[in-house]
């Protein structure tokens, strides 16, 4: 089971101290994080792609080539790449890029993104947001994975022989994790390609986050994949943590009560109590975590959100040191008992060449659209 962190990249004052970060410490920000989470030997640091105030991290690719060339073991990814809003010639040709770069130390989660108002930036209709994800997706697929493609949608213009360089790395297309917290299309997606689904639960409840890996799951054996066990499921998360719980609460509070995605709506006390975010200490972030498979099952990935908020980059550093001295090291061990051995593990570049060389890569709609 892979475990690691992601970052929405907001630049939010400090309650505390009523220091804001410029852009450019928040950007800086970003790799000094994705380096110690290596150095702590976390496996996964996610960044994700916004065009909007308070968000800086409009170019993931860039921010993450450069992250990756001064790390040399985490998997680098995204939290979310927008199918939407962005070409997916441009995604195969810059991803592709990427993977090449980091040796296909890489993988990507696609999503629609939160901010309504992005649409019309890019020239697209928000109402068409779920038809956008399915037809971009579907052309991305073929252009990892088709050497000259011939394309014809309702979004974009038609594509004739046309070729996306470069070509995937080892002819292995990068992992890709459709991203959705409320979307059933979205899962259904994911389940027809035989692809990941991360659902990012830091806003909902268990129940709805049950029901949308289980739909996963369900739609994932339909297709011929695999069984609903073998299905690739991701979680975020959200923790704050200090060694004593109540030094936590006092003082992560006015970091929450300000913060721009949550302030002013639920106390701290009644989001911990209906949402994943866990405040408190390690122990209690591990008992939260471990809860998780009551109704994700057993699955591949759980990043955690910590740089947000306004939180001070020493604090988010400790934090760091926090999880992967106290929490991670625990919930690899938990995880990993009575996980059953038909449960793969997360995929990584090597597996999927692996896979490929075997001549068992998914297609889509599996063995019901080979009937």
């Amino acid at each position: 089971m892979q475990f690691g962190i992601f970052s929405v990249g907001d630049v939010t004052t400090d309650p505390t101290t009523g220091k804001t970060p410029t852009e450019h410490e928040r950007i800086k920000s970003y790799v000094t994080i994705a380096k110690k989470a290596e150095e702590v030997g976390l496996d996964v640091y996610a960044l994700g792609q916004h065009h909007n105030p308070p968000f800086v991290t409009s170019s993931p690719t860039t921010t993450l080539a450069y992250i990756g060339a001064q790390t040399k073991n985490i998997i680098l990814s995204t939290a979310t790449t927008l199918i939407t809003t962005t070409d997916p010639v441009r995604i195969a040709e810059d991803y592709g890029m990427l993977q090449h770069h980091l040796d296909g130390r890489m993988d990507l989660t696609l999503g629609r993104g939160n901010t309504g108002p992005v649409y019309p930036w890019f020239g697209k209709d928000i109402r068409e947001g779920v038809g956008l994800a399915i037809e971009n997706y579907a052309l991305l697929h073929k252009l990892w994975r088709e050497d000259r493609v011939n394309w014809a949608g309702k979004y974009r213009t038609p594509l004739n022989g046309f070729t996306a360089t470069p070509r995937p790395l080892d002819g292995v297309a990068p992992f890709v994790w459709h991203g959705s917290i409320r979307t059933p299309e979205i899962a259904e997606q994911a389940a027809y390609y035989g692809d990941g689904f991360f659902h990012n639960n830091i806003f909902w409840n268990k129940e709805h986050t049950g029901q949308m890996i289980d739909l996963y799951r369900e739609r994932f054996e339909y297709y011929g994949h695999g069984t609903a066990e073998q299905a690739i499921v991701g979680l975020g998360g959200q923790a704050f943590m200090r060694k004593n719980s109540q030094d936590a609460v006092r003082e992560f509070r006015p970091y929450f009560d300000h913060a721009p995605v949550y302030g002013g709506g639920p106390s701290l006390e009644d989001f911990t109590a209906q949402t994943p975010l866990t405040v408190g200490s390690p122990q209690q972030v591990i008992e939260k975590t471990l809860s998780f498979r009551e109704y994700a099952g057993d699955y591949q990935r759980q990043l955690f959100l910590m740089d947000h908020a306004g939180l001070p980059l020493k604090t988010v550093l400790e934090q760091l040191d926090l999880l992967s001295e106290e929490v991670v090291p625990v919930l690899r061990k938990e995880f990993a008992k009575n996980r059953p051995a038909a449960v793969p593990n997360a995929p990584t570049h090597e597996s999927l060449r692996a896979r490929h060389e075997r001549g068992e890569d998914p297609v889509p709609g599996g063995t019901r659209n080979q009937a």
